[in-house]
């Protein structure tokens, strides 16, 4: 789960995390009133979606004018600012061309900028640690440093048992050529950072850019932070910072039945049950020469009423031309598949192509349901069959 760059420095700084001062406003006047109460005379008024690049990025009705992220002088340039951007769509890099509509602004004080970071916080798959990453390009996107300047990314394991400790800090601090001063308040915030990371179960926490001031201070000039969804249930009042309005529709509507949903770029729906299986069926789709319309793992414990949900998300994507069910029974019976998807395609009438391979436990029964259903499902026998058929068929309709 993603939240707002204001809630983040809010959750991070109750953890000690030094973040610049700032409020966040709904309309302009509010956007004033927040400024009264900062040190000035420079503020930033930022836009606050659920994207990076907002510095960068264009609104859509005036694709050549200033970005997300405005610095201005005057209270009366905060109103103006906010004006411009509320109730507009940004478009940046991670949205996508559709953009996202700016629901609120962030008003914060300037600070004196002496140097740009990075610093962040994640799980290395690999070593199965937490790990710290810092460089010295902040205000670039991470994955772009990597790829030009791999040299200058600085990486520090944090091992479970023992716990983060000063030294991890002091030999990032040392990488980033940070001296005096400098190397105890990185030390003080990363250390901080750590402790909000692990206590809150997140998915990864990000400060792009961490800002030396002149002064010698550290502060989180940014702040991203994505929760595990699988620890929500230890945190509600983490769950209530969702923004529903940053969510796709029909991701909403999955929530509510416990299915996991992404939406994609696609033209074929899929429903599988297994995150490596979905994965694999998405893979295999685009071996076959077509793309998927969305991930969605219906879990081991789907019912028919589950099944019927995940259709319905699926068939309200006017982009899906065909659907792909590829289902392993194993805690989940093919049977009980075979008659949610019966019910599902009869109650919604389809008009796609669908495609259903089943395999594991009931199988015979499950396929004997839908060879009975009297509807036109197409039989796949394996993984490969299923993707040849569904991209055929597509390819077919178009």
């Amino acid at each position: 789960m993603n939240i707002h760059e204001y809630q983040a420095k809010e959750l991070l700084r109750r953890y000690g995390v030094a973040v610049p001062q700032g409020k966040v406003a709904w309309t302009p006047e509010e956007a004033v009133e927040a400024a009264r109460t900062l040190p000035g005379p420079v503020y930033v008024v930022k836009s606050q979606i659920h994207a990076g690049g907002r510095g960068a990025g264009r609104f859509a009705h005036d694709p050549n004018g200033k970005g997300g992220v405005r610095v201005v002088t005057s209270l009366d340039a905060v109103r103006e600012a906010a004006a411009a951007m509320l109730g507009k769509v940004l478009v940046t890099k991670q949205t996508g061309p559709q953009g996202r509509t700016v629901h609120r602004v962030y008003v914060e004080e300037g600070c004196d900028i002496a140097r740009e970071l990075y610093l962040s916080l994640l799980v290395d798959r690999a070593t199965g640690r937490v790990t710290v990453i810092a460089s010295t390009e902040g205000g670039m996107e991470i994955e772009e440093v990597a790829a030009r300047h791999p040299e200058k990314i600085l990486k520090s394991a944090v091992d479970p048992a023992s716990g983060i400790s000063g030294f991890h800090a002091r030999k990032l601090a040392f990488g980033l050529g940070l001296s005096g001063k400098q190397v105890a308040a990185f030390t003080k915030f990363v250390l901080a950072m750590y402790r909000a990371f692990v206590e809150l179960d997140c998915a990864i926490v990000e400060v792009n850019p961490l800002v030396v001031t002149g002064a010698g201070e550290v502060l989180a000039l940014d702040a991203k932070v994505s929760f595990d969804d699988n620890a929500l249930f230890r945190h509600p009042d983490l769950a209530d910072l969702r923004d529903e309005a940053e969510m796709d529709e029909k991701e909403i509507e999955a929530a509510r039945h416990d299915l996991n949903y992404v939406a994609l770029d696609g033209e074929i729906g899929c429903m599988v049950n297994g995150a490596g299986l979905a994965m694999a069926t998405m893979d295999i789709i685009k071996l076959y020469g077509s793309s998927p319309a969305n991930f969605l793992d219906v879990g081991g414990g789907a019912n028919q009423e589950k099944v019927t949900a995940a259709f319905k998300i699926i068939t309200s994507d006017p982009k899906v031309k065909a659907i792909l069910v590829n289902i392993f029974g194993g805690i989940m019976k093919c049977d009980i598949i075979a008659r949610g998807v019966v019910a599902a395609a009869k109650d919604l009438d389809l008009k796609v192509p669908l495609v259903v391979r089943l395999e594991g436990t009931n199988v015979d029964l499950g396929k004997k349901i839908l060879n009975e259903s009297g509807l036109a499902i197409i039989a796949a026998d394996n993984l490969a069959d299923a993707a040849e058929k569904v991209v055929r068929a597509v390819k077919g309709s178009a």
